[in-house]
C-alpha cells in the first residue's frame, strides 16, 4: 500500500508530489498519469507565462498564490537551471473607457501587495514602441518559463524520492474506504492511505468516481492562438495585455514573448466540444452531450451572449482576430501572423452559471479533490502543492489527537 496516490501528472500534480516528497521524507508515492508524457494537457499547452497576481480578488487562493508563486517559481528555476526571465509586463488602456478599469486595476494590485506602477504613454511608448495605449500599468514581476520543463524537474525530483512514476495509466474505478482508497486502472490495482485528485480537466470526474458529488462542472474552454512571424517579433518586446473586461472572466487577447523567442497571440475563449478539444473539428459525445444537458452552462451562456458570440466570430474569421490585436498593437496584419497550437481551460462552473473564481480545493475521508485549477495555477503550483500538504498534515494531526 502506497502513503500517497496522485492522479494526474500535470504541473500541479507534480507540485504535490514533490511537496509530499519534501514534507514527508521516505514516505511512498504513486504518481498515476494516463498520458504518455507529464504536462500533456493544460501544462503542455499554455503560453508560460509567470503571472504576478493582479487580477485576483484580494485575499483570495489566487491571489495569495500567485504572488507567492511568482517568486518560489523564480527561486526554483534558479535552483534547477530552468530558462525563464523575469521580464516584466504592462497592461494597457486603448481608449478613455477603459482608463477608469486601469484604475481599478492599478487599485487591486495595490491590495494585493504588488510593486506596479502606473506609466503614461510616453513611458510606454519607451518599453513597448509599437504599443498603442493611453495609459499602462507595468508589472516588473511577471516573467516567462517552459512550464512543460518544471513539470518534468518535479517528475525527476519525485522519482529520485523514491517515488513511483505510472504513464499510459488511465484511473478506471475508485473505491474509498474506512482507512484505504483502491484505484482501479486497466493494467492493475493499487491501494493507498491517502489519495489527491488533479486531474485537471477529468478533476470532476474523479472526484465522483471517488463518491463526491460537487456542486459544480468542468466546462472545457479552448484558447486558440496566432504566432508571429519570425521576421515581426520585434514588434513585441515582452508581455503586452488589454485592460480586461470585467463583464467578461477572460483576459482577452494579448502578445506573450515566449521562453524560446517565439511571440503568441491570443487566445481567445471558445467552448470546446470535447474536454481535450484542441482542434476546432475534435467532438467527443459524451462530453457534448454532459455540457449541453448542465443547466449552468444555459445560465452562463444567458450571461454572455454578446461576448461568447464575439469570441465564436474571432474563431473563425481570421480578420476579426486581427481586429482585436490591432488595439494594441495597430502595424499587425493577417499576412504577420501564422496559426499556432490552442490550448483548454478547465474551468468549474456552478449550477447557477456562476463560473468558480478562485481554485477550489474538496477534501475527502482519505482523499483530496483539486476540483478548479485553471490559469495562473501552473504559476502558482508550487503554493498548491504546499497547500495541500498542509491540509494533509492538519488531518495527521487531528486523527492523532482525537486517538489521545
Amino acid at each position: 500500500m502506497y502513503d500517497y496516490a496522485i492522479i494526474g501528472g500535470g504541473i500541479v500534480g507534480l507540485s504535490v508530489g514533490h511537496s509530499l516528497t519534501k514534507r514527508f521524507p521516505g514516505a511512498s508515492i504513486l504518481m498515476i498519469e494516463k498520458e504518455e508524457s507529464w504536462a500533456s494537457h493544460q501544462t503542455g499547452h499554455n503560453s508560460g507565462v509567470i503571472h504576478s497576481g493582479i487580477y485576483y480578488k484580494p485575499g483570495s487562493y489566487k491571489a495569495r498564490f500567485a504572488k507567492a508563486g511568482n517568486q518560489s517559481m523564480v527561486e526554483f528555476c534558479q535552483e534547477h537551471n530552468i530558462d525563464h526571465d523575469v521580464c516584466g509586463k504592462v497592461i494597457v488602456a486603448t481608449n478613455d473607457q477603459e482608463l477608469p478599469r486601469l484604475d481599478n486595476l492599478y487599485k487591486r494590485g495595490l491590495e494585493n501587495g504588488l510593486n506596479i506602477r502606473k506609466i503614461s504613454r510616453e513611458e510606454l511608448k519607451e518599453k513597448e514602441p509599437n504599443v498603442n495605449g493611453l495609459a499602462a500599468i507595468h508589472v516588473p514581476s511577471a516573467g516567462i518559463v517552459n512550464f512543460k520543463q518544471v513539470s518534468e524537474t518535479f517528475a525527476s525530483l519525485i522519482e529520485k524520492g523514491g517515488g513511483t512514476m505510472l504513464l499510459n495509466t488511465e484511473v478506471q474505478n475508485i473505491t474509498e474506504e474506512e482507512s484505504q482508497v483502491t484505484i482501479e486502472t486497466q493494467h492493475s490495482t493499487y491501494q493507498a492511505k491517502t489519495l489527491i485528485n488533479c486531474a485537471g480537466l477529468h478533476s470532476d470526474r474523479i472526484a465522483r468516481k471517488t463518491g463526491y458529488h460537487t456542486d459544480m462542472k468542468v466546462i472545457p474552454f479552448r484558447g486558440e492562438y496566432y504566432t508571429l512571424k519570425e521576421e515581426k517579433r520585434g514588434l513585441v518586446k515582452n508581455l503586452v495585455y488589454p485592460v480586461p473586461n470585467p463583464d467578461f472572466p477572460f483576459l482577452g487577447v494579448h502578445f506573450t514573448r515566449m521562453i524560446d523567442g517565439e511571440v503568441e497571440a491570443g487566445p481567445n475563449a471558445v467552448l470546446s466540444f470535447k474536454r481535450e478539444g484542441y482542434r476546432k473539428t475534435d467532438f467527443l459525445l459524451k462530453d457534448f452531450m454532459e455540457v449541453m444537458g448542465y443547466s449552468g452552462f444555459w445560465k452562463l451562456a444567458r450571461n454572455y451572449v454578446k461576448e461568447g458570440s464575439e469570441e465564436m466570430i474571432r474563431s473563425f474569421s481570421k480578420a476579426k482576430f486581427v481586429e482585436s490585436l490591432q488595439k494594441l498593437i495597430p502595424e499587425i496584419t493577417g499576412d504577420d501572423l501564422e496559426p499556432a497550437p490552442a490550448g483548454v481551460r478547465a474551468q468549474a462552473l456552478k449550477a447557477d452559471g456562476s463560473l468558480v473564481d478562485d481554485f477550489h480545493i474538496v477534501t475527502g475521508k482519505n482523499s483530496f479533490h483539486i476540483c478548479n485549477a485553471p490559469s495562473p495555477a501552473a504559476t502558482a503550483s508550487i503554493q498548491i502543492g504546499e497547500e495541500v500538504t498542509r491540509l494533509i498534515g492538519m488531518k495527521k494531526e487531528n486523527a492523532l489527537t482525537s486517538q489521545s
